[in-house]
Formats: structure tokens, C-alpha cells, sequence
């Protein structure tokens, strides 16, 4: 029989040293967001009136969802471009924005003050508000990441369900189900791809819109009319070195070979974005004249710096190289830069930038917020690990055919 690349399941031992650590930083910070649902916000956080917020909306919401735009930028490249040659990456990072989005979530009701009114958007609509667009946009597209998936839990499971004891009785009725779903995602399927690149545009915009309301309290090196246009452009950069990043990690992790034909190719396409991105920021900062902050020496102007230097122009410079582009090495390098820049560029801000009035000591996030990020980026880790362990996510050579109607892209 004829051998060609297939999503399977990975079939290798779940806990590893690298594991168990991990591990530890999950239980650490579970332990502390437990304690911060029961004593409040004060028990564990810096946070102030002056500070209403820290790195749980700064890194946790607002760099976890520009990390987590893979999902939509290969979608869009694979589904609606039709380049069949990246469909291998599809699954990968439609699982990576499902869990980024999900613990983007998770951070904006760790992070509100009564948490248990989350769900009041849905019932107190306010038009005129940035965040209540924002938070629209994020519930629906969750809702659209977890329907994505589903065509790969059918194509796990249908055929294959297998309750035990009593609720043995309950396989036919789910195998029925999953059958009627993936009948139904054949026809329907189109809709959600578009409607998830549709709202990702969107509210990854509406993040830059949201510091825009805090006018002169931002430094202007960052303020500007055009932050959600920037916001937007620098998701898209680091769509696809996520991507790179997460494929070259995980063929590390689990022993397989790099799938470098589609990596160099991907990484061809991150330079000309880059340098989009590249074109309207310095040209916004020249056109503001707001170039003349950067002759003075301060925490604000170095930071600035380490994130257009080190984030934006050396990858540049790096993915526009022939060589590099070939190179595992290269390209894994090249992407933590551009990964890092948007680090940088989400910290300054919602952090560095953000220099409020009547502020009696400046903003340092406690220990608990630094346990709790560390620990969701760990669980984050684990959960993909368990996910591609389960399900047909990571392409790999194998014999014979796929027994679904409908198949989110992975196969070549």
C-alpha cells in the first residue's frame, strides 16, 4: 500500500524530566490562582487603583491572543488561499489558538474583580464600548476554534466509541452523533473558517483601540491613532513564526523530523510581512515626530528600542536571508525574535507605557501573578501535549485512508 502523510496520534510516553517540571510550575500556579478566587485580587497581586491592570491582561490576554493568531493566518493561508502544501500545519495550530484563546479567557476572569459577572456581555450589551467588541469577539471566536475541532474528534472516535460499565449503553447514540456532525461540518464548514479569520481581524485591532482610550496617560512613543492598525500587523507577523516556532518544538519533543520543506517556505512569507509592519511603525514615529523621545535616555526609550532592534528589524534582516530560511537553526531563531518583539511590544503597552497620575509607587507584577502566568503558559503545555498524545493532530508517514466525510487540512 501506498505511503503518504497522515495526522496520527503520538505515540510516546507522556511524562519526561522537561514534563515533570512543567508540572510543578502548573501545580504552583493553581495553587495560587486558588487562592486568589478565595482571598481576592488584593491577597495576591500589586495591583491599585492607580494600576487597575498587570500582566494577566498585558501578557496573559493581550500577548496570549496575538500568539494565538496562527490559527486564523494559516486558515486563511491553507483554507481560503487553497495553498494545499501548508495544510500539515493547520491542525497544530488550530489546536495552539484553541488553548490560547481558552486560557485568554481564563486570564480576563482571573484577572476582573468579580469574576462571576463574566457573563454579564451577554446580557448588558454596550455598543459604544471597545472592550464589550472585544470580549464579543473572543467568545464567539472561541466558540468557532472549538467547532473547527470538531471534524478531529470525529475522525478520532467515530467507529471507535467505547464507553465502559453503564454507560456502555450511550456509544451507539454518540457514534450516531458524531456521524450527524460530520456530515453536517462538510456542508457548513466554509462558514466558520471565514467568520473565525473575519473576527480575528477584528478584535485584534480592538485590543490597540483599548489603549487608545488612555490617552495622555501612555507614553507617546506608543500612543498613536493608528494602534489598532499596528496591533493587527503585528499579529499577523508572528502568526506564522508561532507556527515555526511550535512545529520545530514539538518534532524536537517527540522525535520526528522537521518538516522543512513547508517551514522555509512559510518562513519566505514572514519577511515581506515583517517588513509591512516595520514600514508603519517607524513611518507613524516620523510622521508624529515622536523620534525625538528616543534621544533620551530612560527606561521607556530602551525599551522601545530592544523591541523594534531586536523584535522586528534583525528577524527581518534573518528571514530575508536564503541561507537562514533553509536552516532549522535559523528559522527557530528568527522566530523566538519575532515572538520576543511582540513580548516586548505587548509589555511596553500595557506596562511601561502606562504612566497613570496620582500614582504613589510604580507597577511591579507580586510573585503570585508571576506563578499564575507561568503556571497557564504550563498548563497550556501540558494540554497540548495530552491533546496531540489523543487526537490526529501532528502529521507523520502512514498507510491508508481517512474513514470521515470532512477533514479540517492536514493530509498531503
Amino acid at each position: 500500500m501506498e505511503e503518504y502523510m497522515k495526522p496520527q496520534k503520538i505515540k510516546k510516553k507522556f511524562f519526561t524530566p522537561g514534563v515533570i517540571v512543567i508540572s510543578v510550575f502548573a501545580a504552583f500556579g493553581l495553587l495560587v490562582l486558588l487562592a486568589r478566587f478565595i482571598f481576592g485580587l488584593g491577597a495576591v497581586t500589586h495591583l491599585s487603583n492607580q494600576y487597575p491592570w498587570g500582566i494577566w491582561i498585558g501578557l496573559d490576554v493581550a500577548l496570549g491572543v496575538a500568539l494565538a493568531a496562527g490559527g486564523f493566518t494559516t486558515a486563511a493561508l491553507g483554507h481560503i488561499m487553497h495553498r494545499e502544501k501548508f495544510h500539515v500545519i493547520i491542525r497544530p495550530a488550530l489546536l495552539t489558538a484553541l488553548l490560547g484563546y481558552t486560557f485568554v479567557a481564563l486570564s480576563v476572569a482571573t484577572d476582573l474583580g468579580r469574576w462571576y459577572y463574566i457573563w454579564h456581555p451577554l446580557i448588558f450589551w454596550n455598543g459604544n464600548s471597545a472592550l464589550f467588541e472585544v470580549g464579543m469577539c473572543v467568545m464567539i471566536y472561541m466558540t468557532v476554534l472549538y467547532i473547527e475541532f470538531l471534524p478531529i474528534v470525529c475522525e478520532r472516535f467515530i467507529g471507535r466509541v467505547n464507553l465502559p460499565g453503564i454507560l456502555r449503553k450511550l456509544n451507539k447514540p454518540i457514534d450516531r452523533l458524531l456521524q450527524v456532525l460530520d456530515k453536517g461540518l462538510d456542508k457548513t464548514m466554509f462558514i466558520f473558517i471565514i467568520a473565525g479569520v473575519v473576527l480575528s481581524c477584528l478584535h485584534q485591532s480592538s485590543l490597540g483601540t483599548l489603549m487608545i482610550i488612555a490617552g495622555p496617560k501612555m507614553h507617546p512613543l506608543w500612543q498613536t491613532p493608528v494602534l489598532p492598525l499596528l496591533f493587527l500587523l503585528s499579529a499577523i507577523s508572528v502568526g506564522f513564526p508561532m507556527v515555526i516556532f511550535e512545529s520545530i518544538i514539538s518534532s524536537k519533543s517527540f522525535g520526528l523530523k522537521p518538516e522543512m520543506d513547508v517551514l522555509t517556505d512559510l518562513a519566505r512569507m514572514v519577511g515581506p510581512i515583517l517588513f509591512t509592519y516595520l514600514a508603519f511603525k517607524v513611518g507613524d514615529m516620523v510622521i508624529r515626530k515622536t523620534f525625538v523621545y528616543l534621544y533620551e535616555i530612560n527606561t521607556t526609550s530602551v525599551m522601545f528600542t530592544i523591541e523594534l532592534i531586536v523584535g522586528v528589524v534583525i528577524p527581518l534582516r534573518m528571514f530575508f536571508s536564503p541561507k537562514i530560511v533553509k536552516s532549522p537553526t535559523g528559522v527557530f531563531i528568527a522566530s523566538c525574535l519575532v515572538i520576543f518583539g511582540v513580548f516586548m511590544n505587548r509589555l511596553n503597552n500595557f506596562i511601561v507605557a502606562y504612566n497613570p497620575p496620582y500614582s504613589f509607587q510604580p507597577y511591579f507584577p507580586s510573585i503570585g501573578e508571576i506563578l499564575v502566568t507561568l503556571g497557564f503558559i504550563s498548563l497550556e503545555v501540558l494540554l497540548y501535549r495530552a491533546a496531540v498524545m489523543i487526537f490526529p493532530i501532528i502529521t507523520q508517514p502512514s498507510e491508508g485512508a481517512l474513514k470521515t466525510k470532512y477533514a479540517i487540512k492536514g493530509v498531503k
